[in-house]
């Protein structure tokens, strides 16, 4: 053999020995990374060191349009140790799992209406809170009449799962008692309702305006001097206006017509008819930011959030193009809502706190 080849063939085999050994650096520097994330984040329990008072985690701020940094609608709202959900948009129990909100202390859902983005991720919901505690009662998802066939038809749709979770983890821990949902529903037969009032915590339901979608509802929540509205999908609305007298949050939806308008155009000229019509019938039932922000001023609100955002926004470069006029009218704080967002409001004060979770 050449000394030529034999050379190559020493250097090929050096070469080998090198990135069989780097290949097993990476895997010891991996696996000690990886616990290093096990130990700090499994069983991470944010709602632990909250002070007492209102809190409220975005746990998804995104619309049916696709967005990869937005998950389906879905809010946390935690009062003192209870923690509750408004509405539960796909990837929303992914993102509590994220922000280190345990899914088995999660004592009800409350849905505003019965579009699928706001429902579509009851299934991961129910689940991840029944194992999540070995809970032995159902979840209970609170909604205007009609929630009882959504809750039915989701419970048909895990039946056979549910089976399976018991069967091979056991009932000590997966407890058929306790898998899929019960529905309470709730008639509005005015304005607004007081659906849940108990140990210092009140939630009122009140109507929007998301029509053809019907019912429709916000809900508002106050605790020990401090209070949370979120308004579902709603055109501007007076009826939410009343509601959010004088809240410290609200959590509007806000749809920018100017952008969803360039997404139409967009649409037409590539010949996509189909959904073109769709992002013009859009405009009809939801609030632009200019609104939201008017009816933050008429409520008299301490803070305004965006939520449900339509069209996806990329990065924040783009914020200022989305509220367009907004900050012109509302004079206090406008944030535009984000995945992992946890907003704190103390009992008893005026501070409003935020942090990011994710």
């Amino acid at each position: 053999m050449k000394k030529s080849v034999k050379w190559v063939i020493g250097i090929a085999a050096v070469a080998g020995v090198a990135l069989l050994g780097v290949r097993q650096y990476q895997a010891e520097i991996g696996t000690a990374m990886f616990q290093r994330a096990v130990d700090s984040r499994v069983g991470r329990d944010v709602t632990a060191t909250l002070p007492d008072g209102l809190h409220v985690a975005l746990c998804g701020t995104g619309s049916p349009l696709p967005n990869a940094d937005r998950a389906g609608a879905c809010t946390v709202v935690i009062a003192g140790k209870r923690i509750f959900v408004v509405d539960a948009g796909e990837g929303g129990a992914r993102n509590i799992s994220m922000m280190g909100i345990p899914n088995g202390k999660i004592e009800g859902i409350f849905l505003t209406h019965f579009h699928s983005d706001h429902m579509d991720g009851l299934g991961p919901m129910m689940l991840l809170r029944w194992t999540g505690n070995a809970a032995t009662a159902p979840l209970p998802i609170h909604g205007p009449t009609g929630v009882e066939a959504i809750v039915a038809g989701f419970n048909t749709a895990y039946a056979q799962d549910n089976g399976y979770r018991t069967a091979h983890h056991g009932a000590d821990i997966a407890p058929p008692s306790g898998a899929g949902a019960v529905a309470v529903p709730f008639a509005m037969t005015g304005e607004s309702v007081v659906v849940l009032d108990d140990d210092g915590l009140k939630i009122t339901a009140f109507t929007v305006d998301h029509e053809p979608v019907s019912p429709a509802v916000g809900y508002r929540f106050d605790y020990k001097g401090r209070s949370v509205v979120i308004s579902g999908d709603t055109a501007k609305s007076a009826s939410l206006e009343r509601a959010a007298k004088g809240a410290d949050l609200l959590l509007h939806e806000a749809l920018q017509p100017k952008l969803v308008g360039k997404m139409t155009d967009g649409l037409e000229r590539k010949g996509i008819k189909n959904t073109a019509k769709i992002t013009r019938d859009i405009l009809d039932y939801h609030a632009s930011p200019e609104e939201a922000a008017e009816s933050a001023a008429k409520a008299g609100v301490r803070q305004l959030v965006m939520t449900h955002i339509v069209p996806p926004v990329p990065t924040p470069f783009f914020y200022p193009a989305f509220l367009g006029g907004a900050p012109d009218r509302f004079k206090g704080e406008i944030v535009v809502g984000e995945d992992g967002m946890l907003f704190t409001m103390p009992a008893g004060g005026k501070a409003i706190e935020r942090q990011q979770l994710m």
